[in-house]
């Protein structure tokens, strides 16, 4: 992968949460494992795992404000119309869940 293909909430996250990801995922996602690593109780780590999903989702959300902000300006500049670019945000938001 090319560093300008790597996601954005990626780059947002700091090296701890790069870290956890990482044991999460060679733990097979065992938050038991997790917590025995970090020397931390079960819900100690899923705290921390709850807090890092909402960091991925709030940049999530970022990132989807800026599609949808580009395809608004998009009309506004006269390169799609209206009904275009009400019908591609929608279909974003529907892709997205809702978002």
């Amino acid at each position: 992968m090319d560093s300008k293909d790597v996601p954005n909430w990626i780059l947002t996250l700091d090296g701890e949460d790069i870290e956890f990801i990482k044991k999460f995922v060679i733990n097979s996602g065992s938050l038991k494992e997790i917590a025995k690593i970090y020397e931390v109780s079960y819900p100690t780590v899923r705290i921390k795992l709850d807090r890092l999903i909402e960091k991925i989702k709030l940049n999530d959300a970022v990132e989807n404000e800026e599609f949808i902000k580009f395809i608004k300006q998009l009309s506004i500049d006269d390169r799609i119309n209206l009904e275009e670019a009400k019908l591609i945000i929608e279909k974003y938001k529907k892709e997205r869940g809702g978002k």
